[in-house]
């Protein structure tokens, strides 16, 4: 065959983030298996990979798809909300009108002798090396001189301020009521513990409890849950760690700099 299409088709509940076919037979395995473990082996991925695909998934749609808790017998257990079952019930809807549009483009460009495809419009996804991406939806602007203060509320107890140049602002279209990724690198979020108050210059002060730990011989891995089933991942030192006495279950505030948190638009 001369063109070979394959169909990558994304699904879109209201403003929300697209899912792509990877994440479509996640949430197939979670929905089959009810368990972390079982669904990874399901798709390939590994307990942590596993785990590290939901919570992107639920911090990257405005309502959690996925409920999940770590643990347990049977190596964490998960259920699709009823946000996740309306995602797949809709995807398993369209997928085989997907497939005819398929085959008439197949068709149609093997009776094309020489013809080509053009790029891929499918393929211009955003990829980023931030630990961190939450998304929001812009709740206020207010500009400076130079820069813009903006607020972005990730859920309904999740608020985050990023300062950004007043020309980024106009080149990413952003509006209140705009929708944007807050990414933030896991080694900008500094961890105190208990859920204060405090008095820091960081503008960012988010309660969490502590529900997974990677310790390393230099540094430590920090997964927090944050409200409404979003979560923060932080990367401290070991010493750190060890000084604050973390353990699962614990409740830490993540501090964040308005300056560190990078906004982005699809």
């Amino acid at each position: 065959m001369a063109n070979d299409i394959h169909a990558a088709p994304y699904l879109r509940l209201g403003g929300a983030a697209r899912v792509g076919d990877d994440r479509v037979r996640l949430l197939e395995a979670i929905e089959q298996h009810g368990s972390i473990t079982a669904a990874g082996h399901a798709v390939g991925l590994s307990y942590r990979g596993m785990w590290d695909a939901v919570q992107t998934l639920n911090n990257l749609f405005h309502k959690p798809l996925v409920r999940a808790q770590a643990g347990g017998r049977s190596g964490g257990t998960a259920a699709l909300t009823e946000d996740g079952k309306a995602a797949l019930r809709m995807l398993r809807h369209i997928q085989a009108e997907i497939g005819l549009a398929v085959e008439r483009l197949e068709r149609t460009f093997d009776h094309e002798p020489g013809a080509t495809l053009p790029l891929d419009p499918w393929s211009l996804v955003m990829r980023t090396s931030a630990r961190n991406a939450l998304r929001g939806v812009v709740t206020a602007i207010a500009e400076g001189a130079v820069n813009s203060e903006v607020t972005l509320e990730i859920s309904g107890g999740v608020r985050l301020v990023a300062v950004v140049s007043k020309t980024s602002v106009a080149s990413l279209g952003l509006t209140i009521g705009s929708d944007a990724v807050a990414l933030i690198k896991s080694s900008f979020v500094i961890l105190m513990a208990g859920e204060g108050p405090f008095r820091t210059s960081a503008r960012n002060a988010l309660p969490g409890k502590i529900i997974a730990m990677e310790p390393g011989a230099v540094n430590s891995e920090v997964a927090l849950e944050l409200a409404d089933g979003k979560s923060l991942v932080a990367i401290i030192t070991h010493q750190s760690a060890q000084a604050l006495d973390l353990k699962l279950g614990d409740t830490v505030t993540a501090l964040i700099k308005a300056s560190h948190v990078i906004l982005a638009v699809e």
